[in-house]
């Protein structure tokens, strides 16, 4: 028989059977279309010589007046600036104390304890840095151990008293200090997870609070105090009759203002009035829910997530749901000062971004009072005057303002595209377009039923803005249009629909592809991808792939020539900047270079692969006779080192594949054909490249193959 050539048709579909997927790819990892057929991915290499504290969740490049490059990193504990292969922490501070006599050690322990004269306010994976030691005593620390040193913090035990832990026991008698240490406290991000919980199960004997939120108490109280003065009151419900607990007392009140409790009954629900000190744990129990009961509603807790835009050399940094901060990348020693607190600003907000050119900072789920962060409504909008980040309040002479938009029960997320801000809320899409005095900004919805997933799942290509959907992937450019995806079932069957603010989006434009990094089931951070080639696609047929290439925050090629992605490890804590660290660690990589994954430490192969559907070119078709396939010829545009091929039998629909008897093929660039006696009535073709070094990109591939017989 003459030799046959195979084809196929770019990308993946997960949608159907692979006997219905004949001439079609089904599945594969790390791989990529260009021109209409299959390659492996790029290779990506280490960024700086250290990895940072927690996992990344925002990435911004930004290059200031002077030409220097900077990467903006945030994670769930630090902000960092990354410039020539240095991280650079530039994390705002929140408090800084002074203390006397408040540092102890035991013989035999690497606890450290320090001691507060007046409420702390942190919890434990709280960040501080420690500096003016002088010197230490009794002990084999020394004053440089801790001196300019970041610590997490790992125990709260008191609200008087924190601890620390170093990487060695204490063999002294106990260390004291001369003279006065600072405690430097970091601003608090959240956790690294998304952390959900509901239903039977929550409660312990006795109740438990459903929905936990704390706080601090901010002033001391005896048992007969009303005036109530919180640290925070973000997330306390602001309406109706609600609770808190500060140690054994329950305390009801009716609303807030500014930061202080109204409406106040002390020793609620039975429990008996008592004094709290300044900076007791105070916690929200509106939602107590007794022994055996299930609780109301489910309980998700967002992960530690930032929002990043630049204001000319201006970095904004928001954390989710809390404050925002500025840092001037063109200060003349900007690396070696800190974030600080944009004045006049909200101070409680979902999401934040730059409306460019007109240049307003434009907050989403922010207060409607500013100040007030009991006053956040998830909806609301609100804009600074133009060139002005300071100013909030709309005047007959300015053009900040506000808007509440009315699908949706939450802002889920923005983007900024060519003519327009973007907007998500979680069932809806609007836009936000400037129009001038005297409204300044013009909105309209756009889209309904196609709610973002997580703040960080929607990107904007050439006018076109693209996001991932509880209910499927859309786009929009000028009409909302569902976006077909012969991978859908698959991915949403994977999706941890628990760990959705995770999910990320990124471009890679070089090649035309936007990668949406998710939480397969059961996992509790990102090992998944899916992918759309916008380049590649066709109304005819869109490619899609899947992958478990795993980045928590990703930026295009734009700033520094080649894509920049971040890795979190969970189970790593040896970030280079902190000790006691139990909170992962993020790598920086630099994608498309190379074929392998370079670290400072290893050199790692990638390991790539693609396989078909089953395909049946026998005379009599539908798989009715056995073919015979003596050998095939194999065709690579390009080929560095082995590639391996396994031609996989199977008779029936439902038999496991087979690998032919004298597969899997080793093949070089060399090799001119490959011979196989297999036989089967249904083949399909998988293509491994597992080695390191090693490259290809396939072209044709024909076959020798012959009826053999029905049985």
């Amino acid at each position: 028989m003459a030799l046959q050539k195979v084809q196929f048709l770019p990308g993946f579909n997960k949608q159907l059977t692979d006997t219905q997927a004949e001439g079609q790819w089904v599945d594969g990892d790390n791989v990529r279309f260009r021109y209409g057929t299959p390659e492996k991915i790029g290779g990506w290499q280490q960024l700086g010589n250290n990895k940072i504290t927690g996992a990344a969740r925002a990435m911004h490049h930004i290059v200031n007046r002077s030409g220097q490059k900077f990467s903006i990193i945030g994670t769930n504990r630090i902000l960092y600036a990354y410039s020539g292969g240095v991280f650079y922490d530039i994390h705002p501070i929140k408090s800084t104390t002074t203390l006397t006599n408040a540092f102890s050690t035991t013989n035999g322990s690497a606890i450290v304890t320090i001691t507060f004269s007046s409420g702390h306010g942190l919890s434990a994976g709280d960040i501080i840095l420690l500096d003016n030691f002088t010197a230490i005593t009794n002990s084999n620390y020394s004053a440089s151990d801790f001196d300019d040193n970041k610590f997490m913090v790992t125990s709260a035990p008191t609200n008087l008293t924190i601890t620390i832990t170093m990487p060695s026991n204490e063999t002294g008698s106990g260390a004291t200090t001369s003279g006065g240490i600072r405690v430097q406290t970091y601003y608090p991000v959240g956790p690294a997870e998304q952390l959900p919980g509901f239903g039977w199960g929550l409660a312990t004997f006795g109740g438990t609070v459903a929905n936990a939120l704390t706080t601090t108490l901010n002033g001391a109280i005896n048992d007969s105090t009303t005036t109530i003065v919180l640290t925070s009151v973000i997330n306390f419900p602001s309406t109706g009759t609600n609770h808190i607990q500060i140690g054994s007392e329950e305390i009801s009140y009716t609303g807030i203002s500014g930061s202080t409790l109204t409406g106040v009954t002390r020793g609620a629900r039975g429990t008996t009035a008592a004094s709290h000190s300044d900076g007791a744990t105070v916690t929200n129990s509106s939602d107590f829910v007794a022994w055996g009961e299930a609780a109301s509603g489910d309980l998700v807790i967002d992960p530690g997530l930032w929002s990043i835009d630049n204001f000319g050399d201006k970095i904004i940094a928001l954390i989710h749901n809390g404050q925002v901060f500025e840092w001037n990348s063109n200060a003349s020693n900007a690396t070696a000062t800190r974030a600080t607190i944009i004045s006049g600003a909200p101070t409680a907000s979902r999401d934040m971004i730059v409306s460019t050119p007109d240049r307003h900072l434009v907050f989403f789920g922010t207060e409607t009072t500013i100040g007030d962060q009991s006053t956040q409504d998830e909806m609301f909008i609100r804009f600074s005057n133009q060139e002005d980040i300071n100013t909030y309040t709309p005047t007959a002479t300015n053009t900040a303002g506000t808007q509440r938009l009315a699908d949706g029960s939450r802002i889920m997320g923005s983007v900024r595209g060519r003519d327009a801000i973007y907007i998500w809320t979680d069932t809806a899409l609007f836009t936000m377009r400037f129009i001038g005095p005297p409204f300044t900004f013009g909105f309209a919805q756009v889209g309904t039923n196609c709610g973002l997933i997580g703040q960080n799942a929607a990107v904007e290509v050439d006018g076109a803005a693209y996001w991932f959907s509880e209910n499927g992937f859309f786009k929009y450019a000028g009409a909302l249009q569902s976006l077909p995806c012969l991978v859908e079932d698959f991915v949403y069957n994977d999706l941890n629909t628990t760990a959705n603010q995770l999910i990320n989006a990124g471009i890679n434009n070089l090649f035309g592809e936007i990668n949406w990094f998710y939480c397969s089931s059961g996992a509790t951070v990102i090992d998944k991808c899916v992918t759309y080639n916008y380049i590649e696609s066709t109304p005819q047929r869109p490619v899609w792939t899947t992958s478990t290439l795993d980045r928590t925050t990703w930026q295009d090629s734009a700033v520094f020539g080649k894509p920049h992605a971040t890795d979190y490890d969970a189970d790593s804590n040896n970030s280079y900047d902190v000790v006691g660290n139990t909170d992962g660690c993020t790598i920086y990589y630099e994608h498309e270079t190379g074929t392998d994954q370079v670290t400072t430490t290893a050199t790692t192969a990638i390991t790539s692969n693609i396989e078909s559907g089953d395909f049946d070119i026998s005379q009599g078709g539908d798989g009715e006779f056995f073919a015979k396939i003596r050998r095939f010829i194999p065709d690579f545009v390009s080929q560095t080192g082995n590639t391996q091929i396994t031609l996989q039998l199977r008779n029936y629909s439902n038999d496991s594949q087979s690998s032919s008897a004298l597969g899997p093929f080793t093949v070089t660039s060399s090799t001119t054909k490959v011979d196989t006696r297999a036989r089967a009535r249904a083949v399909s073709l998988k293509i491994a490249n597992t080695a390191a070094s090693q490259n290809w990109k396939l072209g044709g591939f024909r076959l020798d193959i012959q009826p053999d017989g029905r049985r």
